[in-house]
């Protein structure tokens, strides 16, 4: 099985590496950007035998892949 999960910044949250990204685009021209927020994205390959892959996804971003003081996470795909 496969999955794949976005953790962002909570709204409120600096962000310091969105911020260094939107001055990059400004300085390659881009002076539309209102506000660049920077987040990743996780692939996870795990058995099939899993009897619940979105709850045992859940534990896992809740346990170590994100911080849920300052991030939010979604699970954007199971496959």
């Amino acid at each position: 099985m496969k999955a794949r999960i976005a953790i962002t910044l909570k709204n409120g949250v600096l962000d310091p590496q969105g911020k260094a990204i939107s001055h990059a685009l400004e300085n390659y021209g881009f002076d539309n950007i209102n506000d660049v927020r920077q987040g990743k994205i996780i692939d996870i390959t795990f058995e099939s035998t899993v009897a619940s892959p979105e709850t045992t996804l859940k534990e896992m971003c809740e346990k170590l892949l994100a911080n849920t003081v300052i991030e939010n996470y979604e699970i954007l795909s199971i496959e």
